[in-house]
């Protein structure tokens, strides 16, 4: 923030000081002072605010299915190690993540007023996410059930994995994620400019530069990237998850018509559909901003390079794993009893 209140100060002070070097109400001065100024909204300087109400429940959502499908991963490698390592979510627990986290964010806002850090840390914010799970995945456990009986109560050890997750969620997540924040643009009237002279071209190329607003081509064109590009991947990442969760589910639900209440995703797509988005996005800054490729010409591009990537990635996920699964089968076959 440091540098948007210095770039802000800078036209500032070039304005005054060509000001005092030129003549009083001269043409140069005139010109010098209608550049330092922006010509419309688009180029105003963006302020950063909060990320509103309808992102952060986005987020939270698709953040959860990242969480049931890793925890739901490990559970099924541990009892039977299966190297597509399958995890499963709905989009009904994508609905539950996002209100629930929703509210423990209002509760975790309260936080200072709090007597003590480490009741709070320890003690009241990690059983309220416990129990606020809790209620919700019994909920949803009895409204798909049908009945009592669908519904079975927590163990000692989903309770404690909930307590470990709501440590997660309170002193790394959640005290990174409030942070985030979303750029907007300032308001700003249009300066009425004043009548071209002739010599005006002249007396800017000599003194008053002006910058105009930044087009589609170009390196001033491309914006700055927020996020750092590991965050940027994981970010990508999830939402391939959320994709994945999404899809299965309806094409279950509507394809084949089983009644399922829930989708599947493997490990695997994390990776192929982080490093997939991560290389479109360099892509559509070069084609959109480098080269100023519309809309129509650029979607041919995305469109082949995602499917080329995924067919990449399922050929080699499927290589590797027949192989694996042959050496193993092989060891277990040949494998010396008495």
């Amino acid at each position: 923030m440091a540098g948007s209140d210095v770039a802000c100060e800078g036209p500032t002070r070039r304005e005054g000081a060509t000001r005092r070097s030129g003549a009083p109400g001269g043409l140069h001065s005139q010109a010098a002072a209608s550049s330092s100024e922006p010509l419309s909204a688009a180029e105003a300087p963006a302020e950063r605010g909060a990320l509103p109400a309808w992102m952060r429940l986005y987020f939270y959502g698709m953040h959860g299915i990242t969480l049931d499908v890793l925890v739901s991963s490990a559970r099924r490698f541990a009892r039977s190690p299966d190297l597509r390592m399958l995890g499963f979510s709905s989009p009904y627990r994508c609905l539950l993540h996002s209100l629930t986290h929703f509210a423990l964010e209002q509760l975790y806002l309260q936080r200072p007023r709090c007597p003590s850090a480490f009741l709070f840390n320890f003690l009241l914010y990690p059983w309220a996410h416990v129990g606020l799970q809790t209620l919700a995945g019994q909920a949803l456990l009895l409204s798909l059930g049908g009945g009592p009986g669908g519904a079975a109560a927590p163990g000692a050890l989903d309770l404690a994995l909930q307590y470990v997750l709501a440590l997660y969620h309170g002193q790394v997540f959640l005290k990174r994620f409030l942070r985030l924040q979303y750029p907007r643009k300032r308001q700003q009237q249009t300066r009425d400019t004043l009548p071209a002279a002739p010599d005006a071209r002249v007396l800017l190329e000599a003194g008053g530069r002006r910058q105009g607003p930044r087009g589609p081509k170009g390196a001033e064109g491309v914006p700055s990237q927020g996020l750092p590009d590991f965050l940027r991947f994981l970010f990508f990442g999830m939402h391939g998850f959320l994709d994945e969760i999404f899809f299965t589910f309806f094409f279950n639900v509507l394809g084949q018509g089983d009644g399922a209440s829930s989708g599947h995703t493997s490990l695997w797509s994390f990776f192929m559909y982080g490093s997939c988005s991560f290389v479109v996005e360099k892509l559509y800054f070069h084609l959109h901003y480098s080269r100023g490729w519309g809309t129509w010409k650029r979607v041919p591009i995305y469109v082949i390079f995602i499917y080329a990537w995924e067919l990449s990635w399922g050929l080699g996920l499927r290589i590797v794993y027949q192989d694996l699964l042959s050496n193993v089968l092989w060891r277990v076959q040949y494998v010396p009893t008495n």
